[in-house]
């Protein structure tokens, strides 16, 4: 991890802005789309399968670069279709189709961008048609396109495609196996989009430690960050977590409208995203005045995580990393599956989780080789000894051929204490 002099992480990944310019080297939103589409077809290939169906929406994304904002997040209102030997097909919400002919004009045409419609989770009956129409016309492509008689990887349709696909004697098989391969390495185009989202989530953490004081809510920190972060650009916020007080321990994963006060630790998540990619980033502060619980609880929390960091390298597997982490026994919890999503790690793109996924859940069950390329978030819990407090660190880190880089910056190296007195 690259370092100051004085022990501070250093940004070694570009964050160069939001906006496209002519005088500097940002994004290259045309290469982008190409590895993608290139990642996902190598991956493609070296699978038994002979297409995709895709109706998770950043799977949609990352193959066809359409998208027709968050109201259709997964809802499975949309989907793709991508053949070995074919375009990527979209078959979108309604004028979405044409809207994306008009958008991408060099990628879709009134070919491969038409309107589709699977039953709107069942609110269509089945009885209308609509999924056996559906299922046709993915046979008739896959046999146009000469992969009719291979089997056919789908990610996470209804029920009723899934019976309609088998009642049309199409072989299915798990086609998230297959994106979750592509997906794995990021480009320097998807890594400088997570580092941009990342620098706009440190702002948001200093317009949070301001904030922080007796009196305000947690709900009142979410309106914040939502605010700070739409006006700093970002398409859509997942998820604010703020958690303070006695709702520390255990982590309850959903923020209220509990009244911060004096002494109150707290800790937030922020999940949004930008261009596509997201972010997942803890910071963990005390309100006023800290405790020895407290101050102690962060220092185990931040001992975990750099004993993380300092195994991440391209060769390492990643039951390695979670061997460094504490037993659910050893902070409170009856087994690994009760504590999941403490000590944690998970791939940061498209999508919130995806390779690697780091705990002692699956990591020594099926470790993964850490690769040059990868970017994932860290994350380190630990319950205070006073029964209610906790620290929460969560770190993105960017693998490359000696090491790693950390991507978010906001000061964690101790317990700050916002408003002091």
């Amino acid at each position: 991890m690259a370092m100051t002099t004085d022990g501070f992480p250093v940004a070694t990944t570009p964050a160069p802005g939001i906006a496209g310019v002519d005088w500097e080297v940002r994004v290259d939103f045309e290469r982008l789309r190409t590895y993608r589409l290139e990642r996902t077809k190598e991956a493609l290939e070296a699978s038994e399968l002979g297409a995709l169906l895709l109706f998770d929406t950043s799977n949609i994304r990352y193959v066809t670069a359409t998208q027709i904002g968050y109201w259709a997040f997964n809802k499975g209102e949309r989907y793709a279709l991508l053949t070995r030997t074919g375009r990527p097909r979209i078959f979108d919400f309604g004028s979405a189709a044409k809207a994306h002919r008009l958008q991408l004009p060099h990628l879709y045409d009134e070919t491969n961008s038409v309107g589709g419609n699977t039953g709107l989770q069942g609110a269509i009956h089945p009885r209308v048609g609509l999924q056996a129409r559906a299922v046709q016309e993915i046979k008739s492509i896959m046999a146009e396109e000469g992969v009719g008689d291979m089997p056919l990887g789908v990610d996470v349709a209804e029920t009723s495609i899934f019976l309609e696909l088998m009642n049309a004697g199409v072989e299915v098989r798990d086609g998230q196996q297959v994106m979750a391969d592509a997906r794995e390495i990021k480009s320097p185009d998807e890594i400088m989009l997570l580092t941009q989202a990342c620098a706009m989530v440190d702002g948001v953490y200093q317009d949070i430690f301001e904030a922080l004081k007796p009196g305000v809510r947690e709900s009142d920190i979410v309106a914040l960050a939502h605010a700070r972060l739409f006006e700093m650009g970002s398409e859509f916020v997942e998820a604010i977590n703020s958690i303070a007080g006695e709702r520390c321990s255990p982590h309850p994963h959903v923020f209220s409208d509990r009244i911060i006060r004096p002494g109150d630790q707290a800790y937030f998540d922020i999940i949004h995203v930008f261009n596509g990619y997201r972010t997942c980033y803890y910071r963990t502060f005390v309100v006023g005045r800290a405790t020895q619980a407290q101050r102690d609880a962060f220092a185990r929390s931040r001992e975990w995580m750099d004993a993380a960091i300092d195994l991440v390298k391209p060769g390492v597997s990643t039951d390695q990393i979670a061997a460094v982490w504490p037993k659910a026994e050893e902070f409170g919890f009856s087994d690994e599956m009760d504590a999941f999503g403490l000590q944690f790690g998970h791939g940061v793109g498209v999508a919130l989780h995806e390779r690697p996924i780091i705990t002692r859940l699956n990591s020594f069950v099926d470790p993964l080789e850490i690769k040059e390329g990868m970017l994932f978030a860290l994350e380190t819990y630990c319950p205070a000894t006073d029964g209610r407090s906790a620290a929460r660190i969560e770190e993105e880190v960017v693998v490359t051929a000696d090491g790693c880089r950390v991507i978010t910056l906001f000061p964690c190296d101790e317990l700050m204490v916002a408003n002091e007195y």
